[in-house]
């Protein structure tokens, strides 16, 4: 069956997991011979759409799936050690950088979750919050409402790695909305400007105040918050596309940085069936 997402292992630089279109988990190990897993697992009802494995808690990965929940696993047992239930398609699920309890997702209801596995498990199973997505924002950023007819699907989000309350969501609207969790009423910001469906977006790891989209509009665009005031931001979270690279000819499908050498260089896929290498400061366009 397809595949539909992939995570390296934090334990093993070998190792690599994959999420499977027939609710499977696989663990493939590069330095083992032939193209067989060293490990699966089989609970997922239905396909399982993002695994991610924990920055902080190197033991453990998630996975979230289209039957509604999220699982926490380590490789060492054959069942899950949590089941989270969302009760709607969740499209992305991630561990927080910062703590190891903290667990977020997005899903088909255009809510962001946050988890806190230290809490009860109770009749909350751990759910701390639940973020309207298409809330509107705390101030009147330029573009609010452009782009955007309601609540619709949500189909990633990113953690920022410098701001530990912070993070970006988009999806079928193709609005990249950010939040912070200190004040979850509704999004900071708003980054419209995408014409179809926001599949996949990323912080720098560099950089605090940018992160990248890939879009079914073919194109991947390079943003900043406007947090950053030391580089021409204004400091109240009004952001604005910096650059675009449109060198796929199908749906851009997943994007990534590179977390060395230097700060602009980064990946692409997409339904063209090829993964393209490029230096956002390429495409940067001036203030």
């Amino acid at each position: 069956d397809c595949l539909f997402d992939t995570a390296w292992s934090e334990q093993h630089e070998n190792q690599l997991l994959t999420a499977g279109g027939d609710g499977s988990l696989k663990l493939f190990d590069l330095g083992v011979a032939g193209a067989f897993p060293v490990a699966g697992w089989q609970e997922h009802g239905r396909e399982v759409f993002s695994v991610h494995w924990g920055l902080v808690e190197k033991s453990q990965f998630l996975s979230s799936s289209w039957d509604g929940t999220v699982k926490i696993w380590t490789p060492e047992r054959k069942e899950s050690l949590v089941t989270l239930p969302v009760h709607s398609c969740v499209y992305s699920a991630q561990f927080s950088p910062h703590h190891p309890a903290i667990v977020t997702c997005v899903s088909r209801d255009s809510h962001l979750r946050v988890y806190d596995l230290r809490t009860k498990a109770s009749a909350q199973n751990h759910l701390t919050l639940a973020v309207p997505i298409h809330a509107p924002p705390k101030l009147p950023a330029p573009g609010y409402g452009q782009g955007s007819v309601g609540p619709t699907e949500c189909l990633t989000h990113d953690w920022n790695k410098y701001r530990d309350s912070v993070l970006a969501t988009a999806g079928v609207d193709g609005v990249i909305r950010t939040f912070d969790l200190r004040n979850p009423s509704g999004p900071v910001n708003l980054l419209p400007g995408h014409e179809y469906a926001v599949r996949k977006i990323s912080w720098s790891p560099h950089l605090s105040d940018v992160l990248l989209s890939a879009s079914y509009d073919m194109t991947c665009r390079v943003w900043t918050d406007g947090s950053n005031v030391e580089k021409g931001g204004n400091g109240a979270g009004f952001g604005r596309e910096l650059g675009r690279m449109d060198a796929h000819t199908e749906f851009a499908m997943g994007v990534d940085w590179c977390l060395f050498g230097a700060e602009g260089w980064c990946a692409t896929c997409a339904w063209d069936e090829r993964v393209l290498v490029w230096d956002v400061r390429e495409y940067m366009r001036p203030a």
